[in-house]
């Protein structure tokens, strides 16, 4: 009975800490690495894909990209945010299909998209939940939210299974996310535009991504502008083509191995 407060989400062990909450964020600190840069005209978000292999079909994820994304780490979650999640898959799945249903009832409500903080807090909200009844566990994913909206234009935010959220310039969760942070404070600058902060990113990405080379096939891209012919914010998630031409404009293309050779 002493060691209860282990493996009970709701019991806090004599310290004040909550085990359930520290086992799942270990669990994301070894995911595949999400990065998100807030620049003056958009914010970034590219993360590392874990799930790779010479037998998966991938024939749905080429045909896909553009504005819904075909992957397994970014997700649209309203016209006007992207979502970036490190974690457990299957827990994230669960939440990017609670958002979207926040998204569209808000939407629904108020005739408007839904603010950028409030889709956060409102996922932070039911994530706090599955911290304090018996019974749950909490879920074992964090996310990034890239967005736009009218009052505070665009904004990055990163929640964790605790329930927490905050606001960031540049962030980096997952594997690695140390030594991203540390590159991060380094080369981040205030006025960074679009394309530089794409540079950026990808920069970074290299240096922390345990796989040698950069290739599509590892990498998963979105970018969030605002369309000024439209009024609007405009999501891109890239398709794996439009990503192995942005590394080869940065000069981070893996090489061809008959190049190699010669």
């Amino acid at each position: 009975m002493a060691r209860r407060y282990d493996s009970r989400t709701t019991i806090f062990s004599p310290e004040g800490r909550l085990y359930q909450i520290e086992y799942a964020m270990e669990a994301i600190s070894h995911a595949g690495t999400v990065l998100g840069v807030l620049a003056k005209d958009g914010v970034v978000l590219a993360a590392e894909k874990r799930v790779t292999g010479k037998l998966l079909d991938l024939s749905s994820a080429k045909e896909g990209g553009g504005y819904g994304g075909s992957g397994e780490k970014m997700f649209l979650l309203n016209s006007n945010v992207i979502g970036g999640v490190a974690g457990i898959t299957s827990d994230a799945n669960s939440l990017v299909n609670y958002a979207r249903t926040v998204a569209q009832q808000h939407l629904l409500q108020y005739n408007d998209d839904i603010p950028v903080e409030l889709l956060a807090q409102r996922l932070c909200d039911m994530k706090q939940g599955y911290t304090q009844f018996g019974g749950l566990r909490p879920f074992g994913v964090s996310l990034l939210y890239a967005g736009y909206d009218p009052h505070y234009h665009f904004q990055l935010y990163h929640s964790d299974p605790s329930g927490n959220y905050s606001g960031w310039k540049a962030t980096c969760i997952g594997a690695n996310n140390g030594t991203a942070q540390s590159l991060l404070k380094q080369e981040y600058k205030d006025d960074l535009g679009v394309e530089e902060a794409i540079g950026l990113v990808l920069r970074v990405m290299s240096k922390t991504m345990d796989s040698t080379t950069l290739g599509s096939e590892k990498l998963e891209f979105a970018v969030l502008t605002y369309d000024a012919a439209a009024k609007a914010p405009k999501a891109k998630i890239y398709k794996p083509a439009e990503i192995d031409a942005l590394l080869r404009a940065e000069g981070l293309a893996k090489k061809d191995e008959d190049t190699e050779m010669k």
